[in-house]
C-alpha cells in the first residue's frame, strides 16, 4: 500500500490494524485520508458512551501522531454526514460517504469490513480488505483461574478478584499495581474486537455501560456519565451442579416435578442464584419439556436443547410475545 493514497473507514479505524502497520514500518509512503464521514460517526457513537466510538477516536489521535512523527501526510476530506446518516448508518448510509471519498481521491480504500470492501469492488473502488485479527487470548484471562467468580478492574485501582464458590467466596487483590486508562482501554478494545466476531456478542448497550456475552464470560465495561471513572467487570462460572448435587429432599423433587408452576429464586450476588436456575432448566429438560431461557444477559449454562432468549429489539415484552408462540413447556 506504499506510493499510495488511502482512504480509511471506520472499521480499520476501530481494528487499530493501521497505527501498527505505521509503528511496524510497513507503511512509510503513502497519504492517508480519513473521511470526516468516519469522524462524525465516531463522534456521535462516543457522546453516546459507546465503546466503539472512544476506540475509534483515540485511534484517530494516535494516528495523527504517528503520520507527524514520521512525516506522512493525513487529512480529512468529504462531505460531513446529517443526522439521519448518523443514524441510518448500519443501512450503509455512512459507508456510501465514505466510498464518494475513495472515488473523488482515486485512492484506495482501507477496510476491515468485508461488505463494505464487496460493494467497494463492485464499484469499481480500488479495495484493501484486511481481516480483522482478533487474539486467542484476551489480556484479563492472566488474572483468572478456576477458582475465580469475578474479576474486577477500575482505572488507578488494584485489580480485585472474588474467589471460591457460591456462597463461600472471599474479595482478594491478585495485582497491586492499579490500572491505568490507556490499559483498561487496550483491553475493552479486544474485547470489542472479539464481540464482532461473535454473533450475538454485544448483550446490552446503553450511555455510559455495555455488556458483552463472550463465551463464559459476562463482561461489564462502563464509563462517565453512568460510572465516575473506566471500570471492567468479568464475570464467569465456577461451578455446573445437578438438582441431585442439592441433596434436594423425595417430597420437594415429587413437587418439581408434577406440581410445581412457578419458582422465585432468590438471594445476594453470589449466592448461586444463576447456578440453581440452571440446574433446573437442565432437570425440566431431562424431563422430557421444551425448555427456553429468557435473561439478559444470556449467560446460563445450560445445555445446547436449551433455546436461550434475549430482549427482542431491546424489548422484554416483544420476546415475549415470541416466547408465547413457540409454546416452551417451561421459561427460566
Amino acid at each position: 500500500m506504499n506510493n499510495d493514497k488511502l482512504v480509511l473507514d471506520t472499521s480499520i479505524i476501530i481494528d487499530g490494524r493501521v497505527s501498527r502497520m505505521l509503528e511496524d514500518g510497513e507503511l512509510s509512503k503513502c497519504e492517508m485520508i480519513i473521511p470526516i464521514a468516519v469522524l462524525d460517526e465516531l463522534q456521535a457513537q462516543a457522546s453516546l458512551s459507546r465503546e466503539q466510538g472512544f476506540i475509534g477516536l483515540n485511534e484517530v489521535k494516535r494516528l495523527r501522531e504517528l503520520c507527524s512523527s514520521k512525516g506522512i501526510t493525513l487529512r480529512f476530506e468529504g462531505e460531513r454526514p446529517s443526522m439521519d446518516d448518523i443514524r441510518l448508518a448500519r443501512h450503509g448510509r455512512i459507508d456510501a460517504l465514505i466510498k464518494d471519498v475513495a472515488k473523488k481521491e482515486g485512492a484506495m480504500l482501507v477496510t476491515a469490513d468485508y461488505v463494505q470492501a464487496l460493494v467497494a469492488e463492485a464499484e469499481g473502488i480500488k479495495v484493501k480488505y484486511i481481516r480483522k485479527d482478533v487474539k486467542r487470548e484476551l489480556s484479563f484471562e492472566k488474572y483468572i483461574d478456576e477458582q475465580t467468580m469475578s474479576l474486577h478492574m477500575m482505572e488507578d485501582v488494584s485489580i480485585l478478584a472474588k474467589k471460591g464458590k457460591p456462597g463461600a467466596f472471599e474479595l482478594v487483590k491478585v495485582r497491586e499495581e492499579p490500572c491505568t486508562h490507556e490499559e483498561l482501554t487496550n483491553m475493552i478494545r479486544e474485547i470489542s474486537d472479539a464481540a464482532r466476531l461473535t454473533p450475538g456478542a454485544n448483550e446490552i448497550s446503553m450511555n455510559g455501560a455495555t455488556v458483552i456475552q463472550l463465551g463464559n464470560y459476562r463482561i461489564a465495561i462502563t464509563r462517565p456519565p453512568f460510572s465516575d471513572k473506566l471500570e471492567i467487570t468479568v464475570v464467569r462460572p465456577t461451578v455446573r451442579l445437578t438438582l441431585d448435587d442439592y441433596r434436594v429432599s423425595k417430597r420437594l423433587m415429587d413437587r418439581l416435578k408434577s406440581k410445581a408452576e412457578g419458582i422465585l429464586i432468590a438471594g445476594p450476588p453470589g449466592s448461586g442464584k444463576s447456578t440453581l436456575a440452571s440446574s433446573l432448566a437442565e432437570f425440566y429438560m431431562k424431563q422430557g419439556k421444551i425448555v427456553k431461557t429468557f435473561e439478559s444477559p444470556r449467560d446460563l449454562q445450560v445445555s445446547d436443547a436449551v433455546m436461550q432468549y434475549a430482549p427482542l429489539e431491546g424489548s422484554f415484552k416483544k420476546a415475549a410475545e415470541i416466547l408465547l408462540l413457540v409454546r416452551p413447556d417451561y421459561t427460566i
